[in-house]
C-alpha cells in the first residue's frame, strides 16, 4: 500500500530565503512551498505538478528531486518516483532517501533484484529507521530469500517492537519459509517419517485423531524417525479418548526413550484428566528440575482439549500456598491453566537457569549427548556451537532437536539450515526448519495481531489460519469482516471465495471470485477457484480459460492445474490433449482420481497396457492412503472400467 510508510518531508538544502520577511518572494521559492503544503496535505497531484515546475529552476538540488520523487511515489506513480530518485542519486549518491524509495519503488514496479544494493545503502546510512530493513525484507522475500528476509524483518522488529508491518512480514516470510520447505519434503522425502509425522501432525489440527494415530502407528519402524514418536502417538491416543492407549504409549516411551520429555507431559495430562492433581504436579516437577525451558515452551500442551472446568481447578490447586512448587513453575502454570501461555513465556526466561545444578552442568561435565539423554536441552544447545559444528551432521542434529525443545526457535532454524547447506536432501533438515518456523510465524503474526487487533489484515489472517484448520464457517466470517474495514481486500476476496468453496458453497464461492476477477483478472488463484467451480458444476468450456490463467500460479499448484485441465479436455473431446495434461497432472493425485481417468481413456483410445499401468497406481494410492490412515474421499469406482467409457461430451 501506497502510504503504509511514513514518508518523511525533505528540507531543502539553504533556507527559502525571504519567504515569510519582507523581501519578495521568487517563483522558486513559492512553488517549494505550495508542493510543500499540497504534499502535507496529501494533494500529491499538485505537489508534483509544483516540484516539477521547481526543478525546472533549480535542477541542481538532489533534495528537490528527491521531493518530487516522494510525491509521485505518494501519488502510485512509481516508474516516475524512480526517475526522479535516481538524478538525486546522482547530485548526492549518500542521501538516504532516494536510495531508501528508489529500493521500495523498485520493489513495486516487481524489480527486487535491482532494489537491494540501494536498501543495502540505505539501510547503512541510517542504522536506526526500521523502513531500511522492512523494505530490504521485502525485496528479499520477493525474490524467495525467505531466511534473509527474516533476519531484515526481525532488525526492523528490534528497531521498532510496535510496527505491525514488519511483525505481518516476518510472520508472513516464516510461513513461505515453511510452505517452500514443505514442498521440497513433498517432492524429495515424502516417504519419509519426517513427512509422515508432519501430516499426522496436520491430521490432528483438523481434529481428525484416529486418522492421525494410525499415521503414528504406521512410521514406529521407519528409521530414521523424528523424536518422541511414541508420545505424540500417545497424545492422539488422548484426543480420541483413547486414555488407556495412551498411557501405555507414555509408559513406553519414558522407558525406551527416557530423554523424551514429552512422555511426562502426557503424563501429567493424565493424571489431570483422572483428577489426580498431586500426581500430575508431581511429575511436572520432575520436568521442571530437568529443564526450565523445555517446560516454558511446550506446556500449552496441557491444555489442548481440557474442559474450563479442568483448567479452573488446577488453578485453584496450585494457587494454594500449602502447595509447594518453585516459584517459576507456579508462574508457568498459572499462565497456562488460565489461558495466557503467550505471555508466560515472555515472563519466564528458561534460557536463564538460576539454579547451581544447572550452572554446574554448563561447566562441561557432561556431554551434548549427554544432556540430551537427561532431557536437558537447554544445556545441550548451549554446549554445541553452530558455526564450528558446519562439518558434522550428528551435531546439527542434536542442536537442531535440543534447540527446538528448549524454545530457541531461531537458533534450531540456524541448525536445520546448516545442516541442509551440509546435506542438502535431508529430510530431518527440513522438518526441524518446518517445526521451528512454525513456532516463530505463530509468535510474529500474533504480535502483530496485538498491534493491529482490527485491522483487515488481522481478520484476514485469521481467515487464513481457520480456512487451513478447515473451520470454514469461521474463516468466511473473518473474510467477512475484513471486507467491511476494507472492500475489496483482494486476500479476503480470494479467502472468502476460497472458504465458500470448501464448505461446498459453490453458487457463493462463485460469485465471489467472479467479483475478485474483475479488480484482479489476472489473479492465478482467483482463476484457479473460479475453474474448479465452473469444473464442479460442468461447465468444462467456461472453465478453460480461467485454467489457462492458473497456469502461472504457484509450482506447488500447477500438478492440480493441469489436471483439471486434463479433465476439461477429456470432457471436451480432446483426448490426446487430455492425456498429455493428465500425466503432467499425476504427481497430485490423492486419491487416485487422475489416474483413473487416464485408465479410461487409454482404453478409449485402445492403449491397454497404458490403461493397465494406470489402473494399478489408482490401486497403489488407495492402498498408501489405507496404510498411512488416511481417510479416502470420492475414491474412483473402478467398476467403471470393465463398461464401456462414457462418450465425451462437445465444446
Amino acid at each position: 500500500m501506497k502510504n503504509s510508510i511514513p514518508l518523511p518531508l525533505l528540507l531543502l538544502a539553504g533556507s527559502l530565503t525571504g519567504f515569510g520577511q519582507q523581501q519578495p518572494v521568487s517563483r522558486f521559492e513559492m512553488l517549494v512551498a505550495t508542493a510543500q503544503q499540497n504534499q502535507a496535505a496529501h494533494n500529491y497531484t499538485s505537489a508534483v505538478n509544483d516540484y516539477k515546475q521547481a526543478v525546472r529552476i533549480r535542477p541542481d538540488m538532489p533534495e528537490l528531486w528527491a521531493n518530487l520523487g516522494l510525491a509521485q511515489h505518494q501519488a502510485g506513480d512509481y516508474p516516475g518516483a524512480i526517475v526522479s530518485f535516481q538524478r538525486a542519486n546522482r547530485l548526492n549518491p549518500d542521501l538516504y532517501v532516494p536510495n531508501l524509495f528508489m529500493g521500495i519503488d523498485d520493489v513495486h514496479i516487481g524489480k527486487a533484484r535491482e532494489a537491494i544494493p540501494f536498501l543495502i545503502k540505505a539501510e547503512k546510512s541510517h542504522t536506526t529507521d526500521p523502513q531500511a530493513p522492512l523494505a530490504l525484507g521485502r525485496a528479499q522475500f520477493a525474490i524467495g530469500k525467505f531466511a534473509t528476509a527474516a533476519q531484515e524483518f526481525e532488525r526492523a522488529t528490534a528497531l521498532d517492537p510496535l510496527l505491525g508491518a514488519a511483525w505481518f512480514a516476518l510472520g508472513i516470510d516464516r510461513l513461505s519459509q515453511i510452505e517452500a520447505d514443505a514442498h521440497k519434503m513433498s517432492t524429495e522425502a515424502k516417504d519419509s517419517a519426517f513427512a509422515g509425522a508432519l501430516y499426522a501432525e496436520s491430521l490432528e489440527k483438523q481434529a481428525r485423531f484416529s486418522e492421525a494415530a494410525s499415521l503414528y502407528r504406521s512410521l514406529l519402524a521407519s528409521q530414521p524417525q523424528p523424536p518422541c514418536l511414541h508420545s505424540e502417538l500417545g497424545f492422539a491416543l488422548l484426543r480420541h479418548r483413547d486414555a488407556a492407549g495412551a498411557a501405555t504409549e507414555f509408559a513406553g516411551e519414558r522407558a525406551a526413550h527416557p530423554e523424551c520429555s514429552l512422555a511426562l507431559f502426557g503424563q501429567a495430562r493424565l493424571a489431570i484428566d483422572s483428577g489426580d492433581k498431586v500426581q500430575a504436579v508431581k511429575v511436572l516437577e520432575e520436568l521442571w528440575s530437568r529443564d526450565h525451558a523445555f517446560v516454558v515452551a511446550d506446556s500449552a500442551i496441557l491444555m489442548e482439549g481440557l474442559s474450563s472446568e479442568t483448567a479452573a481447578g488446577m488453578t485453584a490447586y496450585i494457587s494454594q500456598p500449602e502447595v509447594s512448587l518453585p516459584a517459576g513453575l507456579r508462574n508457568v502454570l498459572l499462565a497456562v491453566f488460565n489461558g495466557d501461555n503467550e505471555s508466560q513465556k515472555d515472563g519466564v526466561d528458561g534460557r536463564n537457569p538460576s539454579t547451581p545444578a544447572a550452572s554446574e552442568r554448563i561447566s562441561g561435565k557432561r556431554t551434548a549427548e549427554q544432556h540430551y539423554a537427561a532431557g536437558e536441552f537447554e544445556q545441550c544447545a548451549r554446549q554445541i556451537d553452530p558455526v564450528l559444528s558446519a562439518g558434522s551432521a550428528d551435531k546439527l542434529r542434536l542442536l537442531a532437536a535440543c534447540s527446538f525443545f528448549a524454545g530457541d526457535n531461531e537458533r534450531a532454524v540456524t541448525a536445520a539450515t546448516v545442516l541442509e547447506a551440509l546435506q542438502p536432501h535431508s529430510p530431518e533438515a527440513l522438518y526441524w526448519s518446518i517445526q521451528a518456523n512454525e513456532r516463530l510465524a505463530l509468535k510474529a503474526l500474533a504480535r502483530f495481531q496485538q498491534l493491529e487487533s482490527d485491522s483487515a489484515r488481522s481478520h484476514v489472517l485469521l481467515g487464513d489460519i481457520y480456512a487451513q484448520l478447515e473451520r470454514f464457517d469461521d474463516a468466511q466470517a473473518e473474510y467477512t469482516s475484513a471486507l467491511a474495514i476494507s472492500p475489496g481486500e483482494p486476500g479476503a476476496m480470494l479467502g472468502l471465495a476460497s472458504a465458500y468453496r470448501g464448505n461446498n458453497n459453490i453458487e457463493k464461492a462463485m460469485e465471489t471470485a467472479r467479483s475478485a476477477l474483475e479488480r484482479s483478472p489476472q489473479d492465478p488463484e482467483l482463476n484457479l477457484i473460479m475453474a474448479e467451480t465452473l469444473v464442479g458444476t460442468n461447465h468444462f468450456a467456461e472453465a478453460e480459460p480461467f485454467l489457462m490463467n492458473s497456469l502461472k500460479a504457484k509450482p506447488q499448484m500447477l500438478g492440480h492445474v493441469h489436471a483439471l485441465l486434463g479433465k476439461v479436455y477429456a470432457e471436451t473431446g480432446r483426448t490426446g490433449d487430455a492425456i498429455e495434461q493428465l500425466k503432467m497432472g499425476a504427481a497430485s493425485d490423492e486419491n487416485g482420481s487422475v489416474h483413473y481417468l487416464l485408465a479410461r481413456l487409454y482404453r478409449q483410445i485402445g492403449d491397454t497396457r497404458a490403461a493397465s499401468a494406470a489402473l494399478d497406481q489408482v490401486i497403489a494410492i488407495k492402498q498408501q492412503s489405507r496404510d498411512r490412515g488416511v481417510k479416502t474421499i470420492e475414491d474412483p469406482d473402478l467398476s467403471a472400467l470393465e463398461s464401456p467409457p462414457r462418450a465425451a461430451s462437445t465444446p
